[in-house]
């Protein structure tokens, strides 16, 4: 059998479902309680981790991070109602030049 992939917007779905959850058990419907401010604070602290699994080359820890990290990103874009394809509409555009070339054009002149 065939499994079906797990995407981002799978990750996507799943939040949205939860974040509205009146689940007392719901770590996502608890986050999007105390807003934006928190989730914030939580992306910040799983970037970091994810940069020392990085520098300490720990695969496995960096599997990790990276995964709480998109999870929790995409908690902070669900409570910023910003859906997941405006960021991926972004990120197609700046990839349709080279990175120095997009970089250069977000400079103010």
């Amino acid at each position: 059998m065939s499994e079906t992939p797990f995407t981002l917007e799978t990750l996507e779905a799943i939040v949205a479902k939860r974040a509205v959850s009146d689940d007392p058990a719901s770590y996502t419907a608890r986050l999007m309680r105390r807003g934006i401010p928190k989730i914030a604070q939580k992306v910040g602290e799983e970037a970091v981790e994810t940069a020392i699994a990085a520098v300490l080359g720990d695969r496995e820890g960096l599997t990790g991070e990276v995964a709480d990290l998109l999870y929790h990103l995409t908690v902070l874009l669900r409570a910023a109602d910003l859906p997941l394809s405006a960021v991926m509409a972004e990120l197609n555009r700046r990839t349709a030049q080279t990175g120095l070339e997009e970089k250069a054009a977000r400079r103010p002149e």
